[in-house]
């Protein structure tokens, strides 16, 4: 159930990316200055996000959670493995316990008690 998560290989391919989609977004702001400065539309340009170049930091970001998501999933993978792995060792450990539970229970009765448990259980 361990997967490994490939996550070495595509780094530069997504460094890459993420630094296109912050070029993308100067450059839609730097177009959206000057359409601002020359077009007669001004008042359709001024419902456009202002803070467009905050959204590069955005895409930054975005880029570093997805670079880390595949090592996260792989964590989360082993460490389901070894749940699945000690359930059978819970199981074991709760026989064990009621079991202590049963030979307490039984000191603490009179003895003429227990006998007759004894008797009736037999067939």
């Amino acid at each position: 159930m361990a997967a490994t998560a490939g996550g070495g290989g595509g780094g530069g391919a997504k460094a890459a990316v993420a630094e296109q989609i912050a070029q993308a977004v100067r450059s839609t702001s730097n177009l959206l200055q000057l359409m601002e400065q020359s077009s007669p539309a001004q008042v359709h340009l001024a419902k456009l996000p202002k803070n467009l170049l905050e959204k590069a930091s955005f895409a930054k970001n975005t880029e570093h959670v997805l670079h880390q998501l595949p090592q996260v999933i792989s964590s989360l993978d082993a460490y389901m493995d070894r749940s699945l792995q000690s359930a059978s060792q819970i199981k074991t450990v709760t026989q064990l316990l009621s079991n202590m539970e049963n030979t307490q229970l039984r000191s603490m009765l009179p003895s003429s008690q227990t006998k007759k448990d004894q008797k009736s259980s037999e067939p």
